[in-house]
């Protein structure tokens, strides 16, 4: 009997597969170790393979696409109703075989060496941004412990701190003194990183003709740009605007029964990263927007009967449905632009 299905639970060295024919009966059940995996699929007739979007898949899915089989990534929590009683590594195999062959799976799109390649940077910078700001909130805690304080920025403490160190007057113990040398300098450092990370995110995206397309639209700079340019790939993957918002977690949450409509807070849904800097990006433009009277009718109506915090998520829905039209269309944006009508992509565009 042929293969036509397979589900892979991935791990680190050990791999169990699940696979069934086109009936839906069960004709393979094996573990594979990391060494093996190559060889097993590079011999195995071509099939449909599915596998949770989790750390090495687009990797596997790269490779094993290579030896002819069609791979789809499925976001973890949609294969979690597959699952029958306990969770283990086989029952995982087989529900991730039984979620890939339903019609109605939503999919993850298979990232590319280059897409990786940039959000990696992007991933290590905000990591080493994180680390910063904890840094620079521990020195500035610390010192509150002896009286001195220090106003709120990274740049007030490497401006302050010099003076602190030299002042001998203000009760800083020695051992004090060298502690916050050290800590000033490991706060250089990471501002060093995150600056060199910047200059290579601003590189890729001068080079990237979408990227530098959505830089047009208020509120997105380079590295958004970039970092939806790179997560996205192809926003034909997404039907409309309205999906990619919703990918996103831009959109309201549901809980609604018995044909009455509920409508709670937005989903936090999809890409926390690319969520947070749409909305960040959003805050500035109204930001902008509150000091000018030229700026943009639709946002200062909507500020005046909304707060700054719904405004910004409304701008960021906005503006994830401009980004999906900009990348489809593959057009520049245009302020004042109306569409005229529902624009959509379907199956046979």
């Amino acid at each position: 009997m042929k293969i036509t299905t397979i589900g892979i639970d991935l791990a680190k060295t050990v791999f169990q597969i699940h696979g069934v024919d086109e009936h839906g009966k069960v004709i393979l059940r094996k573990r594979l170790n990391r060494s093996e995996m190559a060889v097993f699929f590079a011999k195995l007739s071509p099939c449909l393979i599915g596998m949770e979007a989790c750390g090495s898949a687009h990797h596997w899915a790269r490779k094993l696409s290579q030896f002819g089989h069609v791979v789809k990534l499925m976001a973890p929590q949609f294969v979690k109703p597959y699952v029958k009683t306990n969770k283990n590594d086989m029952a995982d195999a087989e529900a991730i075989c039984e979620a890939v062959a339903r019609p109605n799976m939503r999919y993850v799109a298979v990232k590319n060496i280059e897409q990786q390649g940039v959000l990696s940077i992007h991933r290590a910078r905000a990591g080493f941004v994180k680390s910063r700001t904890a840094l620079a909130n521990q020195i500035r805690g610390l010192l509150a412990e002896f009286g001195i304080v220090i106003p709120q920025g990274i740049r007030s403490i490497m401006k302050k701190m010099p003076s602190i160190l030299e002042d001998e007057e203000n009760g800083l113990p020695g051992v004090m003194r060298n502690l916050m040398r050290g800590l000033t300098e490991h706060l250089k450092g990471l501002d060093t990183l995150v600056a060199e990370l910047e200059i290579q995110i601003q590189r890729w995206h001068r080079e990237s003709d979408a990227s530098r397309k959505l830089e047009s639209i208020p509120g997105i700079g380079p590295i958004t740009a970039s970092a939806i340019v790179a997560t996205i790939g192809n926003a034909r993957e997404f039907n409309n605007g309205r999906q990619l918002a919703a990918w996103l977690g831009l959109v309201p949450r549901q809980h609604s029964s018995g044909g009455k409509p509920t409508l709670l807070g937005i989903s936090k849904r999809g890409d926390a990263y690319l969520r947070t800097l749409l909305i960040h990006g959003a805050r500035s433009v109204i930001r902008v927007a509150e000091t000018r009277m030229d700026g943009d009718n639709w946002l200062r109506k909507l500020l005046a009967r909304r707060n700054r915090n719904v405004a910004s998520v409304a701008l960021a829905n906005k503006n994830a449905r401009i980004i999906w039209a900009l990348l489809v269309r593959e057009q520049s944006f245009q302020p004042g632009y109306v569409t005229t009508g529902n624009w959509a992509v379907t199956s046979s565009d």
